[in-house]
């Protein structure tokens, strides 16, 4: 049945599962997901009509850094309540605008200036993409997003998490912040662009202050704190999930999009990095190695445990993790937004869907085929 431009999203409770699309972090390479995304909502189309919007089928979307602009794109209203974007066009968005957020040095002592910034300062100033934020998400709050979201940050005055939820929200009006604050906030990643400060007010007048950098420090893969929101909402007795046991993980039905890594062949060598000091540790290859492992590490310790559980309760057909280890060179950077790596990462993320479904091998970290899973995920989402 084509589904309504009006019709609200249905409850768990509604159908059997309870669906959640998780977008890592990962800079430019949000590429990679963007062309998995378009290819998922042409097929859902095909099924619903081209009205077909991903926010009408996920109970969550997720995203850090990246991942959480990619999810308030396509979770943000426009003037007929409506998504503001399709997944086709975020690719478009990100050809367009990552040169300018960005902007390559040419000079031959590049590599030298870059360095004296790790240092001294974020390697770009943010100000295109704090504009570019702010105009295209204007007004929406988070409590206005089409389905709900979960978007980590990391508070560096308070040394903790801050996740902005669409359940929280409910309980915690403070957290009602600006879409635009929260992205700015969950792509400040140190050593590339800046933290970010904020101030909420809530129905009584009380600020609340953010001091906030980027969630991937904490959750770059932010599946597992999507899942723990909607298990806080299921042990608070919300009438959205009664009466699904909060550890009932048969319920759940989990895309989660990598943006790659380098696992094959490697972007850093213990032989390197035993000589490295504070400055090669901020800077080296292209690449800042401490938020580049801090990073990875987080994503791949999700996929880990995740993979353990639903392998653990037989219901592997409802957890899927789609990512490619093979990136190499400038291409596995998070900035490097020359033209030609931005349309490799585009290709990346093509040949994924023509490759044969794969699971990470718990052994060695590596992604290795196994049974095609995608017509079991599509009609999952479909009820």
């Amino acid at each position: 049945m084509e589904r309504s431009k009006s019709l609200p999203l249905q409850p768990p409770t509604y159908g059997n599962l309870i669906t959640i699309l998780s977008i890592d972090g990962g800079g430019m390479r949000g590429l990679v997901p963007g062309a998995i995304l378009a290819f998922l909502e042409s097929e859902l189309q095909k099924l619903d009509g081209e009205d077909a919007r991903l926010a009408d089928y996920f109970d969550v979307i997720a995203g850090t850094s990246t991942g959480g602009l990619v999810t308030a794109m396509l979770t943000s209203p426009d003037k007929h309540n409506r998504p503001l974007f399709t997944a086709k066009d975020i690719k478009d968005f990100f050809l367009n605008n990552c040169p300018k957020i960005f902007p390559q040095d040419s000079c031959p002592f590049a590599p030298a200036t870059n360095m004296i910034k790790a240092v001294t300062g974020p390697k770009y100033d943010g100000k295109y993409l704090h504009k570019l934020i702010k105009e295209k998400l204007g007004n929406t709050r988070l409590n206005q997003t089409l389905t709900n979201v979960v978007i980590p940050t990391f508070d560096a005055k308070q040394l903790q998490p801050t996740i902005f939820s669409s359940y929280e929200v409910k309980k915690k009006p403070s957290i009602d912040a600006l879409l635009s604050d929260v992205c700015i906030s969950t792509s400040a990643a140190p050593t590339y662009l800046p933290a970010h400060y904020f101030e909420t007010q809530d129905p009584t007048g009380k600020v609340r202050e953010f001091n906030l950098i980027v969630g991937g420090v904490a959750a770059n893969n932010p599946t597992l704190v999507a899942m723990g929101e909607v298990r806080k909402e299921i042990i608070g007795g919300s009438s959205d999930f009664f009466p699904i046991n909060p550890m009932d993980y048969r319920r759940f039905l989990v895309i989660s999009l990598g943006t790659g890594s380098a696992k094959v062949e490697g972007k850093y060598n213990a032989s390197e990095a035993a000589k490295w000091g504070v400055l090669s540790w901020l800077s080296s290859n292209g690449g800042s190695p401490l938020i580049d492992v801090l990073m990875q590490a987080s994503a791949d310790m999700v996929d880990f445990h995740l993979s353990v559980v639903f392998q653990a309760l037989l219901i592997e057909a409802n957890y899927l993790r789609i990512q490619d280890d093979t990136l190499s060179g400038a291409v596995a950077s998070v900035d490097i937004a020359m033209k030609k790596n931005m349309n490799d990462l585009v290709k990346t993320g093509e040949a994924l869907l023509k490759k044969p479904v794969s699971r990470v091998n718990l052994e060695t970290g590596r992604y290795e085929a196994c049974n095609p899973l995608m017509k079991r995920l599509l009609k999952g989402i479909e009820l």
